[in-house]
């Protein structure tokens, strides 16, 4: 249990810190500087000046891709759990099927009424 919880604190945490910090990042120049040569050569094809309209664009689809590949890690990290780890509470499972086969009694019941109503 503390696997999970722990995978999903830090995917929770890097669906908050990655777009800022992208943002964050374009705003100050820190991105179009550093490694500007692959966003003006491969995704706007030889721009070399953004307009600042046109960097919050960009800032934000980036900020937005990266929340995707966020989700889609932790996606993945589930898929690959193994299923046979978790063992459902004995307790629970018991409580559940009386609350199931009650409220499917219950169900038969009103039908029954139903139909002698009519």
């Amino acid at each position: 249990m503390t696997g999970v919880i722990m995978k999903f604190f830090v995917t929770s945490m890097l669906m908050w810190i990655a777009p800022v910090a992208i943002l964050y990042a374009f705003n100050h120049d820190l991105i179009p500087g550093k490694i500007g040569f692959l966003i003006r050569d491969f995704l706007l094809q030889g721009v070399t000046q953004l307009s600042p309209h046109s960097l919050t664009l960009l800032s934000g689809f980036v900020a937005v891709i990266s929340v995707n590949i966020v989700i889609a890690f932790y996606i993945y990290m589930a898929i690959k759990e193994p299923s046979d780890k978790h063992e459902p509470d004995p307790a629970f499972l018991a409580e559940a099927k009386a609350s199931v086969s009650q409220s499917a009694g219950k169900v038969g019941d009103s039908s029954l009424s139903l139909k002698k109503e009519e």
